[in-house]
């Protein structure tokens, strides 16, 4: 290997994958089609569990290795974006999650739900973090949009990681890339503390979200909707829905509106490596639908293993 690897995409996966090879001595490049503050992860809610992601089977793991590091940046949250927050996961039994419940500290079944205490990031402040402490190891972002992933490995000797998301049905292309559209709504906190959700199910939901520049409110699962702008409806509907459960969120200001596009995928997650035609070494990491900040530690090492020889911490 050339010990030079290009990350093509700079949402919260491709920086986290670009960190751990980094700080394992591999010189890296980020390549972003777009600034790190403008893409999917930066309008993610976003706490961490385990939401609309396959495959199940290797997904609790790569949750709780998460988990873990996300407990860690939790220490400094005004640089990190991390906070530990209670909350309520209504619908949710102790009983009903994967054996990975196991691994998270102070799960209990309650009245109203399941009562946890989990992380929930401030994606503006974390993408950032990600990105100074990638710099600090030597990595480098570069604005540059790919239309083949030959160019960022064009011959044998070169390597690079496909954490492209939704851009991954028509780079790779993966025809199982699916959007599925989460809208979301941001108001004055009016005094809430804890995060609250909804069962799930269905294209609508109920979820919010306190973070330090608001309460955001959600949401939505629209399946195989593309649409990038907001829906006046839809935020209507999204507000009502929060009010139900909190009236005081009625009455607050509305501070933004937000619209993602969860980069789903038939058969769940791809992290696997593929020679390319060119005779680059290409690995992928993409697919993670509604659950990239929860996984994107655990991916990322894996992702960093598949590269060849990293040192991984």
């Amino acid at each position: 290997m050339s010990g030079e690897v290009v990350v093509v995409g700079g949402g919260v996966a491709g920086l986290a994958t670009g960190v751990v090879l980094a700080e394992s001595g591999w010189s890296v490049r980020v390549w972003t089609r777009e600034p790190v503050e403008r893409t999917c992860s930066a309008v993610a809610g976003a706490l961490w569990w385990p939401y609309r992601i396959e495959p199940a089977e290797l997904v609790g793991d790569w949750s709780v290795e998460s988990l873990r590091v996300y407990e860690r940046l939790a220490r400094t949250p005004e640089e990190t974006g991390v906070r530990l927050v209670g909350g309520v996961m209504a619908g949710t039994t102790v009983a009903g999650l994967g054996a990975w419940g196991a691994e998270v500290a102070g799960l209990r079944d309650s009245a109203g739900g399941l009562r946890a205490v989990l992380p929930l990031i401030d994606m503006v402040v974390h993408l950032r973090y990600l990105r100074e402490r990638l710099e600090a190891a030597g990595g480098v972002v570069e604005l540059r949009d790919v239309t083949r992933l030959g160019e960022a490995a064009p011959s044998v000797g070169h390597t690079v990681v496909n954490c492209t998301g939704i851009g991954a049905r028509s780079l790779v292309p993966d025809a199982g890339v699916r959007a599925v559209r989460g809208q979301l709504v941001v108001v004055e906190n009016p005094g809430v503390e804890e995060w609250f959700v909804g069962a799930t199910g269905g294209s609508e939901s109920v979820y919010f979200f306190p973070q330090p520049y608001g309460l955001v409110l959600g949401g939505t699962a629209q399946e195989d909707d593309w649409r990038q702008e907001p829906d006046p409806a839809v935020a209507r509907g999204i507000v009502e829905r929060c009010a139900g459960v909190r009236p005081e969120v009625a009455g607050a200001r509305v501070l933004e509106h937000r619209v993602g596009l969860r980069p789903a995928r038939v058969g769940g997650v791809r992290l696997e490596g593929e020679r390319l035609a060119s005779g680059g070494w290409c690995v992928h990491n993409y697919g993670h639908g509604g659950a990239g900040v929860t996984v994107a530690w655990g991916c990322a090492r894996e992702a960093a293993r598949l590269v060849g020889g990293a040192g991984v911490r």
